[in-house]
């Protein structure tokens, strides 16, 4: 079937005589701290119609509904941490439910207030932003030990659940009777000593202490959110008939064509002339693969061959880039979501994209409201607002080159730019994007069709020649979230590609091969999993919506 998208030759040739330069690639600089761009406001009067989107020749009939069931929304909970041990989570959402009963809870302390008769302790396990507060008596035997604990000491407790006079809370633990209830003092953690002891501490010197910082607020609540938003990619690939592949982390290609590779291998030791050589290089064939291996920058090649045999797949998996960056928004090792989808065009792949993001931001918002909250008050003022507004909107799709024109009428409104040399063919900077999609659509937008030198090999290339069926989804406050693209499936066109690319076409073989047996259209995106940590978040800096960043001279922890 014949596909087409807006891409009028009538506008690329305008906006080539505008900038009177040939498509050309070009280079984002990597400095040794990346400033935020201030992104211009729109000129006076200047307005842009959401662009037209032709669906009348996509090449299958309708679109795909990517909703799920209402009850897919909400997360099951254990009632219980191990053994008889509760949830704080499960007894603060219980309600009323467990007033009277007693239970057995376990923990750490967050504060510690001690009375002459009472001792008054916030204990939170991880579980859920708020701690539950117990109140101990004297008449528990230990008492003259449990006022001397501190913030940091993990304790176990029983007692009984009682409603809480305290405004804000609904229950709270008594642990007064010395036959039936206990605290037992499993930790501790010396006050002059405990780097955690402090109050409110910034992500920059939690990034000090790695291994103690699950312990603060702060990241306590990203944690969450990050472990929800790994869970809720499974459900919605899984109830979408996606099969989850593994794809390996050691690759002999590189599916980028980038180069910023990490290279496997065992051969090298501290006596270099015991380095096997040939022709004064290393030897490879006398290594552990007998070739050379690298970690992998993404797994896409790998799930490609599923896709074409099992239809509808995803990988979701770590990836490495050997880039020396030192900016806000750059890891060495990162994780990737990876979903291809077979017979399918770049219409179907935005509308997946759309439909993955919006799920991932309700599935929070329903599950970790709590952490959003204090991300709201603490990290981000209208984080909560930022993500209503993102699903309550339909994601505007917009051609490369319609965006080219935009940014190009807004430059000759008055719109400043950093980067002010706006060109057909050249890579969108961050602050073009964020203009876009911030200024201009206030929503997120899909951009596509790209000029083909600036995108990948494996890229579908366009009727014009010029443009391949690649789209980037961008969205306000922070830019590039998704890269995806309509995957070549002619075998001679896709050879030319990996030619043209500077590749070679014996390490490709098995991909190629793809294209020679049963070939089918399909379609696919990645997301880094860190950058949507972020933005839902509202965190600012990559490294910390990860537990153990790894980036240029970092591997600590």
């Amino acid at each position: 079937m014949k596909q087409q998208f807006d891409q009028s030759d009538e506008l690329h040739t305008k906006l080539m005589a505008l900038s009177n330069l040939q498509p050309q690639k070009t280079e984002k600089l990597i400095g040794e701290v990346e400033k935020p761009n201030n992104i211009p406001p729109l000129p006076d009067g200047f307005k842009v119609e959401p662009p037209q989107f032709d669906t009348s020749k996509r090449l299958n009939q309708g679109p795909k509904s990517w909703d799920l069931p209402q009850e897919l929304y909400k997360k099951h909970l254990p009632k219980y941490n191990i053994g008889t041990i509760v949830r704080i989570q499960e007894l603060l959402n219980a309600g009323d439910s467990y007033i009277g009963q007693t239970v057995t809870i376990a923990g750490w302390a967050k504060t510690v207030r001690a009375q002459k008769n009472l001792c008054f302790v916030e204990l939170n396990d991880g579980t859920s932003f708020a701690g539950l507060q117990i109140v101990i008596s004297e008449k528990i035997k230990n008492f003259a030990d449990i006022i001397k604990t501190n913030v940091g000491f993990s304790l176990k407790m029983t007692g009984s659940v009682v409603q809480s006079p305290a405004k804000g809370q609904l229950i709270e633990m008594l642990v007064d009777d010395n036959l039936k209830h206990e605290v037992i003092i499993v930790g501790c953690a010396d006050p002059q000593e405990y780097p955690m002891a402090k109050g409110t501490q910034k992500p920059e010197t939690l990034r000090q202490k790695a291994h103690l910082r699950p312990r603060s607020n702060f990241f306590g609540a990203v944690t969450r959110i990050r472990n929800n938003l790994a869970y809720a990619t499974h459900v919605f690939f899984q109830n979408n008939g996606c099969l989850y592949i593994h794809t390996p982390v050691i690759t002999g290609s590189d599916c980028e064509g980038a180069g910023d590779m990490f290279k496997v291998t065992t051969i090298f030791d501290n006596d270099l002339q015991k380095v096997p050589q040939l022709n004064g290089k290393v030897d490879v064939t006398q290594d552990f693969f007998k070739k050379e291996t690298k970690l992998t920058v993404s797994g896409q090649l790998q799930v490609e061959n599923f896709c074409v045999s099992m239809s509808n797949v995803y990988t979701f998996g770590p990836t490495f880039r050997a880039e020396k960056a030192h900016t806000h928004r750059h890891l060495a090792e990162f994780w990737m979501i990876e979903p291809e989808f077979a017979f399918a065009d770049l219409f179907d792949n935005m509308e997946a994209a759309e439909g993955y993001v919006k799920f991932c931001i309700n599935y929070i918002l329903a599950n970790n409201y709590d952490d959003l909250e204090f991300l709201n008050k603490r990290v981000k003022q209208g984080l909560i607002d930022y993500l209503k507004d993102i699903v309550s909107k339909e994601f505007i799709k917009c051609s490369y080159t319609q965006g080219i024109e935009i940014l190009l009428n807004a430059q000759q409104a008055g719109a400043k730019f950093e980067n002010s040399k706006i060109e057909w063919g050249m890579d969108l900077n961050s602050e073009h994007e964020r203009f876009l999609a911030e200024k201009v659509f206030q929503r997120p937008v899909f951009i596509y069709d790209y000029p083909k030198e600036i995108k990948a090999f494996y890229m579908k290339v366009a009727e014009d020649g010029k443009c391949v069926r690649a789209m980037d989804m961008l969205v306000p406050q922070v830019g590039e979230l998704i890269g995806g693209s309509q995957r070549e499936e002619r075998y001679d066109v896709l050879a030319q590609r990996i030619t043209e690319c500077g590749l070679k076409l014996e390490v490709y073989r098995p991909y190629l091969d793809l294209r020679r047996y049963g070939t089918v259209p399909h379609s696919g995106f990645g997301l880094g999993f860190e950058r949507l940590v972020m933005m839902i978040t509202g965190v600012e800096n990559i490294r910390d919506v990860i537990p153990f960043p790894r980036y240029h001279g970092s591997a600590d922890w």
